[in-house]
C-alpha cells in the first residue's frame, strides 16, 4: 500500500478487522465530503520516512482542516498556505534554540532526513477538526509507534501537548529518548514550549549515537 518497508512491518495490522472498517469509512468520507489531506497524500509521512530511516518522531493529533494546507505530514503545510500559529511558534523556538530562521512551511525536507511527521489521526473533514477520530486511525498509529519502540536502533520521540504525551506509555524500550513539553499552540506555548530547546536536544542525542544531525 505504501511501497516501503512499512508495508512489511504493518502487514498484520492492515489485515485486522478495524483497519478494513477504517478503510471503508475513509473511502466513504472522501467520496461524499471534502476531506484532507488529498487521498493520495494520507500516508505521506510513511512514504517519506521509511521504518529503518526514522530517527525522530514528531507526533501531531490530526491534519489541518483548511483548504490546501494538509499534505500528510504533522505540523507541515504546503507552500502558498498561510503559516498556522503552531508552526509559527515552532519556527520561533527553532530560531531561539539554534539561530535558524526558517521561511519554508513545507517540512518535507525534515521528513526526508528521518523525521517521521506523524499525525495520530491521518485524515479530517474540511473545517471539522477531529471529525475522523475514534474510527481506527488511533489504533493504527499507536501500532506504528509500538513497532518503532521494538526497534533496536534508538528513536527520539517528540511529544508536544497532553494528547501526544499520552502516547508515552507506548515507549517501553529505555534506549529510546522522549522529548516532551506543552503544545506549541498560542494557548500553551508560553507555558513551557518556548525555551524547551527541542531541536538542539534532538541533534545532541543524534550526535551522541553517531547519527547525522538534522538540518532544520
Amino acid at each position: 500500500m505504501i511501497n516501503k518497508k512499512w508495508d512489511i512491518i504493518l502487514k498484520d495490522e492492515m489485515k485486522k478487522d478495524y483497519f478494513r472498517k477504517l478503510g471503508t469509512f475513509v473511502k466513504h468520507e472522501y467520496a461524499t465530503k471534502r476531506c484532507f489531506p488529498e487521498y493520495k497524500n494520507i500516508f505521506n509521512a510513511l512514504r517519506y520516512t521509511d521504518y529503518d530511516e526514522v530517527k525522530v518522531v514528531i507526533l501531531g493529533q490530526d491534519p489541518y482542516h483548511g483548504i490546501g494546507e494538509a499534505h500528510g505530514l504533522s505540523f507541515s503545510v504546503q507552500e502558498g498556505c498561510k503559516r498556522p500559529p503552531s508552526l509559527d511558534n515552532i519556527f520561533k523556538e527553532l530560531e531561539s534554540d539554534l539561530g535558524i530562521h526558517r521561511e519554508n512551511n513545507d517540512l518535507t525536507d525534515w521528513a526526508k532526513q528521518g523525521v517521521l511527521l506523524l499525525n495520530s489521526i491521518m485524515s479530517v473533514q474540511m473545517d471539522r477538526p477531529l471529525s475522523h477520530q475514534n474510527h481506527g486511525w488511533e489504533q493504527f498509529t499507536d501500532a506504528i509507534i509500538s513497532k518503532l519502540n521494538e526497534r533496536e536502533k534508538p528513536v527520539i520521540f517528540v511529544f508536544w501537548g497532553s494528547y501526544a504525551r499520552s502516547k508515552k506509555v507506548l515507549i517501553t524500550n529505555s534506549q529510546h529518548k522522549i522529548i516532551e513539553s506543552v503544545h506549541p499552540s498560542p494557548l500553551s506555548a508560553y507555558r513551557g514550549f518556548f525555551g524547551s530547546k527541542p531541536f538542539s536536544k534532538i541533534n545532541h542525542y543524534l550526535k551522541e549515537n553517531g547519527e547525522k544531525e538534522i538540518q532544520w
